[in-house]
């Protein structure tokens, strides 16, 4: 039986263990310093708590990061260090929302302890078992066609043809247009709310604009309990950008935007309750009263003025 470790056990974490458990694997994680709601998932999802890194990763033969995209890097030397005490080599998959120079930066650590290592964009819900097309996993790096194998054990693996950086890059194109419209999105709502003009704004966009009002107002909803997670990963599609010789400012401000609604009262609402609890209209009344910018004025409005 094949032994798969994963940290951590959040929305994605949970459900991508949860699969593999159902195809066949054995899965384990480390709870240490993780919160009750992970521990509960991962209960949940079958997935076995062992005590700390050092079993971790003398029992997993292939290891899954998956995490807000922050916590990347300092995942990947914690088992770096691990795995070299405990002698041991493991194929590790990124499979955080990063760019593709942290994820360069993740592989040469893990290389640096003689294990193997794949860049993983997942683009996507969380899996479900049994479902297929939903989710999709994205590999790169010359050990990708290793971790494409996990295919047989339920997950839905896609395996490129090029090096660490491109699954992440991939993830990161992708999400600057979902996530990124999000932001905007919710933005330009909490704003007409606040400008009096939310009834007279949709009646407008259902006029002129009906397939995106359907997306706003489907995502801003579920966006608070999540957006502390899209920060890191704003910044991360900025340094994509800025790595490529585009302008990273757009993203830096939606990682402004999505840091402000994480901490509004609605965000500490949803996060406990684990789902959105106000409807639309509510939540971008609450959002409105509550949310505020560290820099209001922004030092790029500013500059523009004349």
């Amino acid at each position: 039986m094949t032994t798969i470790g994963i940290l951590g056990t959040g929305d994605m974490g949970h459900a991508i263990g949860r699969v593999l458990g159902a195809g066949g694997a054995r899965v384990i994680t480390c709870l240490a310093g993780r919160g009750r709601l992970s521990a509960e998932r991962a209960s949940a999802a079958g997935i076995e708590a062992v005590l700390d890194d050092a079993a971790l990763v003398s029992q997993a033969d292939i290891f899954l990061s998956v995490l807000p995209p922050g916590e990347a890097l300092g995942l990947a030397r914690r088992i770096t260090s691990a795995a070299g005490a405990a002698g041991r080599t493991l194929l590790y998959a990124d499979c955080n929302a990063v760019s593709p120079g942290t994820a360069q930066a993740v592989g040469e650590t893990i290389a640096s302890s003689g294990s193997r290592f794949v860049d993983v964009g997942i683009i996507g819900g969380p899996p479900k078992p049994g479902v297929h097309g939903a989710t999709t996993l994205y590999a790169s790096g010359p050990h990708a066609t290793e971790f494409g194998e996990l295919r047989e054990l339920g997950l839905d693996i896609t395996v490129m043809n090029g090096p660490v950086g491109q699954a992440s890059g991939l993830k990161m194109c992708y999400a600057s247009l979902t996530k990124g419209l999000n932001a905007i999105g919710a933005e330009l709502l909490v704003a007409a709310e606040r400008l009096g003009l939310s009834a007279a704004l949709r009646i407008e966009f259902e006029s002129s604009q009906p397939d995106l009002l359907r997306w706003v107002t489907r995502g801003v909803p579920g966006t608070p309990h999540k957006a502390y997670r899209w920060v890191a990963e704003m910044q991360e599609i900025a340094a994509t950008f800025a790595e490529v010789g585009l302008t990273p400012r757009i993203f830096e401000g939606a990682a402004e935007l999505y840091d402000a609604m994480s901490r509004t009262p609605a965000a500490q609402e949803a996060t406990e309750a684990g789902h959105p609890t106000r409807e639309l209209p509510a939540l971008l009344e609450a959002l409105a009263a509550t949310m505020r910018s560290e820099d209001p004025a922004g030092a790029l409005s500013a500059a523009a003025r004349p």
